[in-house]
Formats: structure tokens, C-alpha cells, sequence
């Protein structure tokens, strides 16, 4: 039986289990090896995992994403030194396990997810989600929404996700921030895409996303603003607006993050990536979620391992300093 370090319940903060006394590769794979929820009396950030892929509409696979995050993360280390921060130590973290919902039904799985996310922020200050496609944006949005009012969405995509519909269905991980817009969810006045790149049906692509709300920062941005400028232009939209980031792993180039559904050409680097999520520590994130890992099309743990960086770094965006 693998010695795990004991687990603490009187309200101390629990970290990781600790990789001197049991192997990395050894022992139930929770995110970064923390806690499970059950294990500590309160948590300050849970990160969940939500296992579903109905809502592809090319590559199916991201309902494994959950587990093969989990099982990259184990290389993370409790100190970040890039931004001085310990997100362990600093904040009690969990593992929540999956919302495990209906792979048959769209609009059934998305109210149990709405329905689980809702539960969890009442044990959990705030929640990290990892996916699953991004059609559980939308479900999440509403919970945040419902606790929080309209919500500031930093989108980092390479698609835009504000289409209407795919074969007369609504509800597909190409349509989430459009019907978020819809139902009064985000803020208008706050709200962006980060990284978009790649052809689009047509123009009127690009009128309907700022009519919902929109303000759109390209992958060849990086190129001709740089790095700094970008996190300017996000901040002074964002402002301290509750602000929740969602994160499609395709916004990274497929170089960096093969293992995605539908990847395009030109994206983020995993370091631009990662620099943009360390500059959010002084804003105000409500939640987060980084979906679309389909661990089928991944090589080495490439996009498995870039999703558990990015994860952590959100984690250490949220600690206290």
C-alpha cells in the first residue's frame, strides 16, 4: 500500500503528497497529487473534472481529458517561482473528482452540470474546471452568473465559440459564448477572446461576435503588439470586473498541444500562454476552466502537461500573495 502523508482535517492546509516519500509515479493520480475533497474540512479552490465530449463537431476524445491532465500534473511542484507564490500552501486546494453526466443527452447533461457546479462552490470558494469539451462553458457561466452577476469572460480559443448553431443544434462546444451573451450571462463591456486564428465561414462571423459582446485579440497579435502589450490591452478592458477565464487548449500552436480536436495552425506558444495567465494575479477570477485535451491525438503528454501547467498557474493566480 502506498504511504501517503497524512491528512489533516481541522482546518490546517493540506498540500501534496510529498514526492520524497512517495514516487511521483506511485499513488492515486488527484490533480498535482492534493487532497481529495473528502479528505480536508474546507477548501478554497476545488479543481473538478467534467468527462464529456458530446459536443464535438470534429475530433471526439476530450472525455478523457479529465484523467490525463490529472495524471501529467504529477510533476508540479508545491512552490511557483515565477510568480513567488506557494498556491498550496497559500490556499487549501482540492480535487473534487468529475461531474459525471449524460453522454447521450446535451441539455440534460448541461443542467446536471450546472446542478454539480452550484453544489461545489457552496463547499469551495472558487472552481478550476478541466474538461470535456467547451459546451460545459456554457453550464459553468450560469452557475458563476448566479452567484456572482455578469461575469467578465477571457476567452483564450482559437475559434471564436460565438456560432449560432451545427446541424440545427444550439448547444455544442462551437456555441457556448453566444448563448452566454444570450442569456444576460457576461458582461458586454468586459469580455474578449485571446488567440483566435484560422478561416471563418465568413465575415459576418466577425459582426455577430462584437454585437455579443466581444473584443477580439489574435494569435498574430503576439507577433506585431507583443506580450506586454496584450496583457495591457486584457487588463484595461477586465479592469476588476469578476472575471472568469476559459481556456480551449487549441489556442495553443499544435507544436505545443497536439492532443485537441480540432487544432489550427499558428497559435500560442505554451510560454505566452502561461505568461498571459501569471499577469492575472492581481485581477479578480471567479473561476476558470481549460478544456478540448483529447489525450488520443497527444504524443509524450505534450498537451496533458501543458494543460496542468496552465491549471497551476491559474491556481497560483488566485493564491494570496
Amino acid at each position: 500500500m502506498d504511504q501517503q502523508l497524512p491528512r489533516i482535517t481541522d482546518g490546517t492546509i493540506v498540500g501534496q503528497v510529498d514526492a520524497t516519500q512517495v514516487p511521483r509515479y506511485a499513488s492515486i493520480a488527484t490533480f498535482a497529487r492534493l487532497p481529495h475533497i473528502s479528505e480536508v474540512t474546507r477548501a478554497d479552490v476545488a479543481v473538478v473534472g467534467i468527462p464529456f465530449d458530446t459536443g464535438v463537431s470534429y475530433r471526439p476524445g476530450a472525455r478523457f481529458g479529465p484523467s490525463h491532465v490529472r495524471d501529467s500534473s504529477r510533476l508540479l511542484r508545491p512552490y511557483n517561482p515565477a510568480v513567488s507564490k506557494s498556491p498550496f500552501a497559500s490556499q487549501q486546494v482540492v480535487d473534487a473528482g468529475d461531474i459525471s453526466v449524460n453522454p447521450f443527452n446535451i441539455g440534460e447533461a448541461l443542467a446536471a452540470i450546472e446542478r454539480g457546479a452550484r453544489d461545489l462552490m457552496e463547499r469551495a470558494g472558487r472552481i478550476v474546471t478541466i474538461g470535456g469539451d467547451h459546451t460545459i462553458a456554457l453550464p459553468l457561466l450560469r452557475a458563476m452568473h448566479a452567484q456572482h452577476g455578469p461575469i467578465s469572460v477571457v476567452h483564450f480559443d482559437a475559434h471564436l465559440d460565438t456560432w449560432d448553431s451545427y446541424f440545427g443544434e444550439d448547444y455544442t462546444h462551437g456555441t457556448p459564448f453566444r448563448r452566454a451573451s444570450e442569456e444576460g450571462l457576461i458582461d458586454k463591456e468586459g469580455s474578449m477572446h485571446v488567440g483566435i486564428r484560422g478561416p471563418l465561414y465568413a465575415i459576418s462571423d466577425l459582426d455577430d461576435d462584437k454585437e455579443l459582446g466581444f473584443q477580439i485579440i489574435t494569435s498574430r497579435d503576439f507577433e506585431y503588439i507583443g506580450l506586454l502589450g496584450i496583457i495591457d490591452k486584457i487588463k484595461q478592458r477586465v479592469g476588476q470586473r469578476p472575471m472568469y477565464v476559459s481556456i480551449d487548449i487549441d489556442v495553443l500552436d499544435p507544436s505545443h498541444a497536439p492532443g485537441t480536436g480540432t487544432p489550427e495552425a499558428g497559435g500560442m506558444t505554451s510560454r505566452e500562454l502561461l505568461e498571459v495567465i501569471r499577469s492575472f494575479g492581481d485581477m479578480n477570477i471567479v473561476g476558470a476552466d481549460v478544456v478540448e485535451v483529447a489525450p488520443a491525438y497527444d504524443h509524450a503528454q505534450m498537451t496533458g502537461i501543458a494543460a496542468s501547467h496552465v491549471v497551476y498557474d491559474l491556481l497560483s493566480a488566485m493564491a494570496p500573495k
